[in-house]
């Protein structure tokens, strides 16, 4: 791809793309810019990526064909009235924060832009990320294939209408905290029973990895999987029953629409 790619914002999430962008070797080293508030975070990420970065987000505007604000949804007002002036006309304008509307991206930079919204997450920086992208109409069919092209270096993309996109947080961004949680606990349980630590760890962490792919690539429904491990009479089913008792599911629901309020709050 021959464009030039700008972060503006090097946290965590823009580290976890920049792995895998470079990692692709699409986009050369010298095609890439990031700027961040800090010397130490630009120090980081010039060791680790040896791109281009600078504390100036106009030299990223003016640098990027592909503009990524990769800032907290608070920091994007200021960012934008920054950033308006220094922008070409035809760049494309990405947005990986929660809350953060197609309107608002156009509202803020009082011009036509080419905006589009999207919710990345973090196991991106392992290459298995999920997104979800929507874009504004001043994006033709080549550019928003251009931009899931981008977002494939890490992971999968899924295109989704924007009324949509105030839920992704729960079920793709925020959820691998979910996941994260029920291998520490499942983990847990392996050293209550005397397995050590680290290869309780490793047990329970490929036991979702499988499990995940099984629902990805056999197109089954999960309950038939779970059904499936489910011999009667055997101890997954004792398993399953206590946790429907304990409210499993109910209990990520609940999660699940906490998170879609904090999202809708945002705006």
């Amino acid at each position: 791809m021959n464009k030039k790619i700008g972060f503006i914002g090097a946290g965590k999430m823009a580290q976890a793309m920049l792995e895998g962008i470079l990692k692709s070797k699409m986009i050369p080293k010298e095609n890439i810019i990031a700027s961040a508030k800090t010397e130490g975070t630009l120090e980081k990420i010039e060791s680790n990526y040896q791109i281009r970065t600078t504390q100036n987000n106009q030299d990223v505007a003016r640098f990027a064909d592909i503009l990524i604000l990769a800032v907290k949804p608070d920091q994007h007002s200021n960012v934008i009235q920054e950033i308006k002036n220094n922008v070409h006309s035809d760049s494309i304008i990405i947005t990986i924060a929660a809350g953060i509307t197609l309107d608002d991206i156009e509202r803020e930079f009082g011009i036509n832009v080419k905006a589009v919204r999207t919710m990345p997450n973090t196991p991106s920086f392992v290459g298995e990320g999920m997104t979800a992208i929507c874009s504004n109409e001043r994006l033709n069919e080549e550019e928003v294939l251009e931009v899931e092209l981008l977002f494939h270096t890490f992971g999968k993309t899924e295109r989704l209408d924007e009324r949509l996109m105030d839920a992704v947080p729960a079920i793709s961004g925020s959820s691998p905290a979910y996941v994260y949680m029920m291998i520490e606990a499942m983990a847990d349980g392996g050293v209550k029973q005397g397995i050590p630590r680290d290869k309780a760890y490793r047990l329970a962490a490929q036991a979702v990895l499988g499990a995940a792919k099984m629902v990805l690539e056999t197109d089954r429904h999960p309950g038939e999987l779970k059904d499936n491990v489910c011999t009667p009479g055997g101890a997954t089913i004792e398993a399953v029953a206590e946790l429907e008792k304990r409210q499993f599911r109910g209990s990520v629901l609940a999660a699940m629409e906490s998170c879609t309020r904090k999202v809708k709050s945002l705006q």
